[in-house]
């Protein structure tokens, strides 16, 4: 895979290396979650928060949070309950910059954590549940569950294009996966004429995934962004006689222009950075 691009600071994408685990698995997703959280022994309370470590999540908006029983389940006399507890976030400059000008909820680019938490731990389940055939299943499960998150988020025809692994910032290897999808973006753009511009275009995703044991929980970090520049979208969408970032500048000020003027590759460095700050 070609080295990710890095921004101004520096700083560059989470790198995938090649894959050491096998392949994801179909299936067996309860036996996966209740497998890998809490083994180094239980919890009692409500499971912790996700923190998002990296300074970047400043530009960001908690737009969610949830927790439930991922399952509950018998394994020969001991019952499992994997528990966890997920954030949203959606990258407020860009939200905020569609919603002033095409007049739509929501953006298409977003970032979610989830820690996972098993009671009783991994030492009170039966024997004969290996460790890498339980990584691998509840890896599906995450991919699965990432795939409903990006749906949720009006993210469609989600694929896996790519899988490998990614050192997070506490040092854990996680494995990581690349997708894709699309979102769409249906609105109107007022005119300096007094009449309106339909928008009604088919974005490119892109998105991250990493999925990891942390000793104690499973952390699952993930983010969606366009692959495509929004303003090059709305002007595309617009008569030949009116640019996109001058009409906005217009409509909505200089910073909404720029947040939708944004990099693609901009987008893919802030995803990358937040998912392996998730601790």
């Amino acid at each position: 895979m070609d080295e990710a691009p890095r921004n101004g600071s520096g700083e560059a994408p989470a790198r995938f290396g090649p894959t050491t685990r096998r392949r994801l698995l179909a299936g067996g997703a309860a036996v996966g979650v209740a497998g890998l959280a809490g083994c180094l022994g239980g919890r009692d309370g409500p499971v912790p928060a996700p923190e998002v470590t990296s300074d970047r999540i400043e530009d960001w908006r908690q737009i969610d949070e949830s927790e439930s029983t991922a399952f509950e389940q018998s394994y020969g006399p001991v019952t499992v309950r994997a528990l966890e507890r997920t954030r949203i976030f959606e990258y407020a400059p860009v939200a905020d910059a569609l919603a002033e000008t095409v007049d739509v909820s929501g953006s298409p680019v977003v970032f979610f954590a989830t820690r996972i938490d098993l009671r009783p731990a991994i030492d009170g389940l039966p024997a004969g549940i290996g460790r890498d055939r339980v990584m691998s299943e509840v890896e599906t499960a995450a991919v699965d569950a990432f795939r409903a998150q990006l749906r949720n988020a009006g993210i469609e025809d989600v694929q896996v294009v790519d899988e490998g692994i990614t050192t997070v910032r506490s040092g854990h290897t996680a494995t990581a996966w690349r997708l894709t999808g699309a979102y769409a973006i249906d609105g109107a753009i007022p005119l300096p004429n007094g009449t309106t511009a339909e928008i009604d275009r088919r974005l490119e995703i892109g998105a991250r995934l990493g999925v990891w044991h942390d000793g104690t929980d499973v952390l699952v970090a993930g983010g969606a962004y366009p692959t495509e520049s929004l303003i090059e979208i709305l002007d595309a969408a617009l008569p030949d006689f009116v640019d996109a970032e001058t009409a906005i500048r217009g409509i909505a000020g200089a910073e909404t222009a720029e947040a939708l003027a944004t990099d693609p590759e901009e987008f893919d460095v802030e995803v990358s950075q937040l998912l392996i700050s998730v601790a």
